[in-house]
């Protein structure tokens, strides 16, 4: 079978499948496995991803605002690789390609592929692709073993934490400007760990806070997980958006309790390694109970 992933969480998948062979497209966003980086790449986006947060927000929310599409697909390429199965998305188009941006491409095909369009927004919606796409690739007891492993892995760090009585208040950043704090399977993964996320809410999208709302929230510990970016590039905004000085009295701020994370990896893909993720934010609300962390490079006190 011939893949073409549209989405990094799908193609991350697909390799932890031992189906890294069958993908033969993927987006200029997949970069996990590194082998990955070797495959053809069909989908582009249509504004600067190097540029400063502020300038992102605002090309993304002016192509948003015309109708158009934030990504390119290579109808030329996608043909000639001729893809028994496209994996893309239906829940964010800010993230990747979506059903509506290959629909021109597609219209070419004399027969078109299979397409499985995800759309989680919780981690049993997450663990539910992965049965999907094994189904789809035509592996199901493979991808049902993973998704058990991986629920598993979560629900260990749950029933570990169970008996902590401290419920630390969490303040989850996935942009610095404008400011916006984490949706979707991000609350979820900060309840499993024993935290009370200050803004979000579970299975809903992200949303714009105010730097005056994040004052008043009496956050204990603030996680800056920049949707897309990895740990270098976060402690790279954070220098160019220091904290405010309206923060300080925040106990995060006081008690230096300020984390980057790369959330690239971790928190922002739909995929195997958000189990990874909420083992780090374990490790981060109770080192005690989760002194080492799987990935070294998952994230650093700020």
């Amino acid at each position: 079978m011939r893949i073409c992933s549209l989405i990094p969480s799908a193609t991350e998948t697909l390799y932890a499948l031992g189906l890294g062979d069958s993908v033969v497209g993927v987006t200029h966003d997949c970069d996990f496995p590194l082998e990955v980086t070797k495959k053809p790449v069909l989908i582009r986006p249509r504004i600067d991803p190097l540029a400063q947060q502020a300038e992102i927000d605002r090309q993304v929310s002016e192509l948003v605002s015309r109708g158009e599409s934030i990504y390119a697909v290579d109808a030329d390429l996608l043909r000639s690789l001729s893809p028994d199965l496209i994996v893309t998305q239906d829940l964010c188009q800010v993230c990747a390609a979506s059903p509506d941006d290959l629909a021109a491409a597609l219209a070419q095909f004399p027969n078109p592929p299979q397409v499985l369009a995800l759309t989680p927004t919780t981690l049993a919606d997450v663990w539910g692709d992965v049965r999907r796409i094994g189904d789809a690739a035509g592996c199901p007891d493979a991808a049902a073993n993973l998704a058990t492993q991986l629920d598993q892995r979560v629900a260990r760090v749950a029933e570990k934490v169970a008996g902590v009585a401290s419920r630390p208040r969490i303040l989850c950043l996935e942009w610095l400007d404008p400011y916006y704090v984490g949706g979707h399977w991000i609350p979820e993964m900060v309840a499993l760990v024993g935290g009370v996320d200050v803004f979000g809410r579970a299975g809903e999208v992200s949303f714009r806070v105010t730097s005056e709302e994040i004052a008043a929230c009496d956050a204990a510990v603030i996680i800056v997980m920049l949707c897309g970016y990895n740990l270098a590039r976060t402690v790279e905004e954070l220098r160019r958006y220091p904290i405010p000085d309206a923060w300080n009295g925040l106990p995060a701020v006081r008690d230096h309790r300020i984390f980057a994370c790369d959330a690239n990896s971790y928190f922002s893909r739909p995929g195997p390694r958000l189990a990874d993720g909420v083992e780090i934010l374990a490790h981060i609300l109770h080192p005690g109970l989760f002194p080492d962390v799987r990935a070294s490079n998952a994230l650093a006190r700020v």
